[in-house]
């Protein structure tokens, strides 16, 4: 081997597809690593929390279960929803905020599991298995190769016929071994196909848990901007915000105005007596914006949240609507939109 890294002795080269085979499983090796450790670190961005789980799990013990960041923000979002009272508008957002996000945190969990068992389980199984299979196997070719040719050098120096015999029965011998551990070898590289076919499956898998995962916290989330759509006129009385907040850009109009045709009466309470006692007098009120509004059509009012405009009725309009002026400027604008003022 010396005699090799110094250009002093030939060396047997293997042949080309078996050559091929290793740089294959190297590569494939390689890249398992990355993708193994980066989904890890995907599913469990703390370090200390998979240095810990690592840990149990040489231990072979159970690692204690904690909450996750989202069930960790949903239980302070329900104990301070209690806190301000779960009947006020704040207060009852935040329980239900809450919740949607302990569900979340639920959904992850299982996200976590499904991936660990489906998908990263047989990564590390190829790394900690099979390619520790083929690395070992590899060293016995290196080693019988350097057998080979060592005796294939002693033949070369050997002068003396008695000698030179030798050397030949211990070339083939070692010629036989060597050829014996190649085809070991060349077997255990072909593997690596179906290897990749495995890997395969188990990224389909690993794709649908987390299909199944952004579907559900999708689904979560929309049930509960409609659960705070529901109250629109209720939500925002205690925050006197910008249309820039955060709370206000939890409801998009679109949202609001698809809302609000389901809505509960009791959710309009605040609003609808005002809304009766102007649609039966023929005068006008002023009216507080409470979301922005984009017209639809020319016969509608563009409105900005927290504006203070001039709104009455006109006999025969839409109940869920009002004209509102604004200037010179006049047109349609939804009542949901709107606090009357006294």
């Amino acid at each position: 081997f010396t005699e090799e890294k110094l250009g002093q002795a030939e060396k047997t080269e293997l042949d080309a597809h078996l050559e091929n085979l290793l740089s294959k499983a190297e590569c494939t090796k390689l890249w398992t690593e990355k993708i193994m450790k980066q989904t890890e670190v995907l599913l469990q961005p703390n370090p200390n929390a998979r240095i810990e789980e690592f840990v149990y799990e040489k231990l072979d013990r159970k690692a204690p279960s904690r909450m996750n960041n989202p069930e960790l923000l949903g239980q302070y979002m329900i104990d301070a929803g209690n806190e301000f009272g779960p009947g006020t508008a704040y207060g009852n957002a935040l329980v239900k905020c809450g919740e949607t996000q302990k569900r979340i945190g639920t959904a992850d969990r299982e996200l976590i599991q499904t991936s660990a068992i489906n998908f990263l389980t047989p990564l590390r199984n190829f790394i900690e298995g099979d390619y520790k299979t083929i690395t070992k196997e590899r060293k016995l070719l290196q080693n019988k190769r350097l057998d080979l040719d060592a005796a294939k050098t002693r033949l070369k120096k050997a002068k003396v016929a008695e000698a030179r015999a030798a050397s030949e029965q211990e070339v083939r011998i070692t010629q036989s071994e060597f050829d014996r551990q190649a085809e070991i070898t060349r077997l255990l590289l072909e593997g690596i196909s179906s290897t990749h076919a495995h890997h395969l499956r188990c990224l389909n898998d690993f794709v649908e848990a987390q299909m199944t995962y952004y579907a559900q916290c999708y689904q979560y989330m929309l049930d509960l901007q409609k659960q705070l759509g529901s109250f629109p006129s209720t939500f925002l009385s205690n925050n006197n915000q910008s249309s820039s907040t955060p709370v206000q850009s939890v409801s998009t109009p679109s949202v609001l105005a698809s809302a609000s045709a389901s809505l509960p009466s009791v959710s309009n309470s605040v609003v609808t007596s005002g809304i009766s006692e102007l649609k039966s007098s023929s005068g006008s009120r002023k009216a507080r914006v409470l979301y922005d509004y984009d017209a639809a059509n020319s016969s509608e009012l563009s409105l900005l949240a927290d504006e203070v405009i001039t709104v009455y009725s006109i006999p025969g309009m839409d109940s869920d609507w009002l004209m509102g002026e604004r200037g010179n400027q006049k047109g349609k604008v939804p009542i949901t939109y709107l606090e009357l003022l006294n």
